[in-house]
């Protein structure tokens, strides 16, 4: 429940911009300061990067072009990314496949949301495919689901997971596009409303899966050990100068 106090913090900030933009800075450099010294330099970059993505590029392009969906799916992918960087230190392909699932997955998950609600976006001078261009979004949110497949198949392929990962994953792969493609044909509040709540425990099942499918624990280690041996095989094999 929303207590007496929060309440005043949120009418303050609807009158005053300024207090608005105070606040989040406040907010924003302790935070920042937290994750470069305390975890790493990178992770504190890419919360820097997110924060200028999300208040200069994507707020303001709500009410300009429909490619705020497009730059908001950036600002969603990158925190399961520092996650990552939080706990290896580097941008790896790991890195760039949790990032590339959490942006496909919000497209099948925003774009149906926001079919329901297009009556109000237009009210509020937003810009969203679904009300601008309705065909792209349900064409979009399809393309995304399908690309979940992909990419859950391209995780053993990037050392990743194990091959058992894309072969438990198929099922809810496949139910999601297949809700997808009904909300793609179909274009109507009940396509959209099954494909937005399917959404909601895709995502969470889909990073479980792969959590348990992952490599096991010294895996890139031996691979790595391995890669130098055959390399220090081949450079005695090859003739020597004399």
């Amino acid at each position: 429940m929303e207590t007496v106090s929060s309440r005043r913090i949120t009418a303050s900030i609807k009158r005053s911009p300024l207090l608005a933009v105070s606040f989040a800075t406040c907010c924003a450099i302790p935070g920042v300061a937290l994750l470069t010294w305390g975890v790493n330099p990178l992770t504190g970059a890419l919360g820097v990067f997110n924060i200028f993505l999300y208040t200069c590029c994507y707020t303001p392009l709500k009410r300009i072009s429909i490619a705020n969906t497009w730059v908001g799916a950036v600002v969603g992918a990158i925190p399961p990314v520092m996650g990552w960087t939080a706990a290896t230190g580097s941008l790896d392909a790991g890195a760039f496949l949790l990032g590339g699932i959490l942006y496909s997955w919000q497209f099948p998950h925003f774009n149906a949301l926001s079919w329901g609600l297009r009556e109000d976006y237009s009210r509020g001078g937003y810009c969203m495919m679904s009300v601008t261009h309705p065909a792209l979004c349900r064409r979009v949110a399809l393309r995304h689901c399908l690309a979940l497949i992909g990419l859950s198949t391209a995780a053993p392929i990037l050392d990743v997971t194990t091959w058992t990962f894309p072969a438990i994953s198929l099922p809810i792969n496949l139910y999601i596009s297949y809700l997808g493609f009904r909300f793609y044909t179909d274009a109507d509040r009940k396509s959209s409303r099954k494909l937005f709540f399917c959404s909601l425990w895709h995502l969470p099942l889909l990073l479980l899966l792969m959590l348990t499918c992952k490599q096991p624990p010294g895996y890139f280690l031996r691979r790595t050990w391995h890669r130098n041996v055959w390399k220090e095989h081949l450079q005695r094999l090859q003739p020597r100068n004399l």
